[in-house]
């Protein structure tokens, strides 16, 4: 894997999430001490989705951003480019619908969800500003984007501290509990060159989405931004 930056290969990518897939959401857990699950819960509630609705849930991996939904009778399509995870999703919630698919040209009809949410995701798409106009694209008038994506914490002097972390930490810890801990570097890096907070905003209202808000969670080590479909 080549070290991180905005600009990704998309195999290599690929090929990362498919060998880290089996230990994935385990790791997660630790690296995060156990926040995953706040954060899905808080990403859930963003999305407002009601059972008879249908919502496409991109980046999705193994599935357990997606089983909110699934558990509250929303349909939910788990979407990812990793055969590797869906393989893993599929085997733990034969009842989602897993749908191997590229961010950047979606394997759906125009207006076919009431919303479309990306956890963590978005920064590891090669073109995200392309992802953000193909999930407006698959969105219906007047649906919702979620967004959850790492960010950069709000008070300096914890943001000097997460970043040490992020870089010299977490690789130790990786190599412990992961059978890749050279994927968890890469997603320290990728991580620490993402946009802040406002920059994805821009970029949200710049793909066509209307409303822009965002939220953040741990200090601004996680921001939720939620945004609109115009109506016409």
């Amino acid at each position: 894997m080549s070290r991180a930056s905005l600009e990704k290969h998309t195999e290599e990518v690929q090929a990362m999430f498919d060998d880290v897939a089996p230990r994935y959401d385990v790791v997660n857990d630790i690296l995060s001490l156990g926040q995953t699950r706040r954060w899905r819960k808080i990403v859930f509630d963003a999305v407002g989705a009601k059972p008879g609705q249908r919502v496409l849930d991109l980046a999705a991996g193994t599935g357990t951003s997606s089983e909110p939904f699934a558990d509250a009778g929303i349909g939910v399509v788990a979407c990812d480019f990793s055969q590797g995870m869906l393989k893993v999703g599929k085997r733990r919630r034969p009842d989602i619908d897993f749908v191997a698919g590229d961010a950047t040209n979606l394997p759906f009809d125009d207006n076919s969800f009431d919303a479309a949410t990306i956890s963590f995701g978005l920064r590891n798409v090669n073109e995200p500003k392309k992802a953000l106009a193909e999930m407006l694209r698959v969105t219906k008038p007047g649906g919702t984007l979620v967004i959850a994506e790492f960010s950069h914490p709000t008070f300096a002097p914890f943001r000097t501290v997460y970043t040490e972390y992020l870089m010299k930490a977490l690789p130790p810890i990786a190599r412990k509990v992961s059978s890749n801990p050279a994927a968890y570097v890469y997603l320290a890096e990728s991580i620490r060159a993402w946009p802040n907070q406002d920059g994805l905003a821009a970029w949200i209202d710049e793909s066509g989405w209307d409303s822009c808000r965002y939220r953040n969670l741990s200090g601004g080590i996680v921001a939720v931004h939620r945004a609109t479909k115009p109506l016409v």
